[in-house]
């Protein structure tokens, strides 16, 4: 018995240094961020696994402020693009401009050419500039007169929207929410928070938030990091049970449309950066239910009965999630 207890249970992939980094990295964002911990977190989650992100919440609660000092930890390229309804793809991509010099035309770069991209109101603007960013969330490339522009890697879109107000807006076609990894739901603070919120407003007197924060993690050692997160160990058992649980929400009656396989794809590399970041070269159940809901919120619809009966896209996923059998 006492051999037993020696044995050194060590991970095959070393991972100390990044459950080190992630936690730098809260720290640095909660010295301006109060309250938003799970907004914060699957922020870094989205990063390691290679997704884009979805916000959505009322104005002034800190998703444009949190999605901006987000980009200052990373030592990458930021720009912010600001949608509106006459917003136009090349205002966004780039456009061709002529050389006087050399009566050429030279492709001038667009804002969505950077690394940490903070998109604010993307249902402001049309279709025709929404259809610009498919070729870039997916491809990670722009294809303009018949050329081919690859994206430096990170690559990362941070969008932004508003739930309440609906005048002026397009609503996101499915395709295009289908390619954000997570579409995160931003609430009001509670009261404690609130008051931690004033009072570190207060305590600022006057500096600007980005000022406060620290680069922790440059494009190199995120590559690493996420070249280790591939490696994490996954059981047939695991898989099985994210294809179980995506498979029930495209025959359950309460929806009307379920999840793609894109959607399980994107729960088992969710679940990998979960392990990840608590420092475990292998995916646990708990892993994957801490995805569901952020995976899957933006993906599945409800039918038009459950919506008007005030049923949420979350009390559904929690009910398959507890209709499907755990792994042991």
């Amino acid at each position: 018995m006492e051999e037993s207890q020696d044995i050194n249970f060590s991970n095959r992939i070393p991972l100390e240094d990044l459950k080190l980094t992630v936690e730098e990295i809260k720290q640095e964002l909660g010295k301006v961020i109060v309250g938003q911990t799970n907004l914060v977190e699957l922020l870094i989650v989205a990063l390691l696994a290679d997704g884009h992100v979805l916000i959505e919440g009322v104005p002034g609660i800190a998703k444009t402020i949190t999605a901006k000092l987000f980009a200052k930890v990373l030592k990458t390229d930021f720009s912010r693009i600001q949608f509106t309804p006459d917003l136009m793809p090349s205002d966004v991509l780039g456009t061709s401009v002529l050389n006087m010099k050399n009566s050429e035309f030279e492709f001038k770069k667009g804002p969505i050419f950077s690394n940490i991209v903070l998109i604010d109101e993307i249902n402001r603007a049309p279709a025709k500039t929404q259809a610009a960013l498919f070729e870039t969330m997916e491809e990670r490339q722009a294809t303009i007169d018949g050329t081919t522009y690859k994206f430096a890697a990170p690559f990362m879109v941070l969008a932004t929207q508003n739930p309440i107000e609906q005048e002026g807006t397009y609503a996101l076609p499915e395709a295009q929410l289908d390619r954000f990894i997570f579409k995160i739901k931003v609430d009001y603070p509670n009261v404690v928070d609130e008051i931690r919120i004033i009072e570190t407003h207060h305590n600022r007197q006057g500096k600007q938030p980005h000022t406060l924060i620290n680069t922790i993690l440059d494009a190199n050692k995120l590559a690493e990091y996420k070249e280790k997160i591939q490696g994490i160990l996954v059981e047939s058992k695991i898989i099985k049970y994210i294809a179980e649980v995506v498979s029930k929400t495209r025959n359950h009656p309460h929806l009307y449309l379920g999840a793609s396989p894109r959607a399980s794809i994107a729960i088992l590399n969710t679940a990998k950066a979960y392990a990840a970041i608590n420092g475990r070269d292998f995916v646990i159940p708990e892993d994957v239910k801490k995805a569901m809901v952020p995976v899957l919120n933006h993906r599945i619809l409800l039918t038009p009965e459950r919506e008007m009966e005030g049923m949420t896209t979350e009390q559904v996923i929690e009910m398959i999630v507890q209709s499907v059998e755990i792994p042991r």
